[in-house]
């Protein structure tokens, strides 16, 4: 069984020299591979890769894309602020309950909105938002005249 050499490891300091070296055209990347003991394909890999990201240095103008720590950290605590909110609020609340009474904890709050407070009591918005039309005037006396005519006839209609 034949050992292989350990494959080498670069720093991203030492490629980026050896790309800017490449760019620049001084030398050939034989030369260059024969100088510092790298293959000529690797040189031209890290020159290809200083090209197509040299753009990303003046993206943003400070030269680095990385976001600071309360960046990253601002927007999770505030999610977590608003699942500790909506644990209270749950918590105030049985889901075990029917929708009737589930339908009943829903109200205008500064803190929840409807949309919120309904998606968690599983209750949909439509119920909420839902106001029955009572029954016309008119519509009550024509119902009151078929019910009189059906009691005065019951064998009227289809059978």
């Amino acid at each position: 069984m034949k050992i292989g050499k350990k494959r080498r490891k670069f720093s991203d300091k030492f490629k980026a020299k050896i790309a800017l070296e490449a760019v620049r055209g001084v030398k050939t990347l034989t030369e260059l591979a024969a100088e510092h003991q790298v293959h000529p394909n690797q040189i031209s890999k890290w020159k290809k890769q200083l090209l197509e990201n040299a753009s990303e240095l003046f993206s943003n103008g400070s030269g680095s894309s990385v976001k600071s720590e309360d960046e990253v950290t601002a927007p999770l605590y505030e999610e977590i602020g608003r699942l500790k909110m909506d644990i209270k609020w749950l918590e105030k609340k049985a889901l075990s309950l029917p929708a009737v009474k589930r339908r009943n904890w829903i109200r205008p709050e500064r803190n929840y909105s409807i949309r919120r407070q309904c998606r968690l009591a599983s209750v949909s918005r439509s119920v909420i938002y839902y106001k029955p039309v009572p029954e016309s005037g008119e519509n009550l006396r024509f119902m009151r005249l078929i019910d009189e005519q059906y009691l005065r006839h019951p064998e009227f209609g289809s059978p």
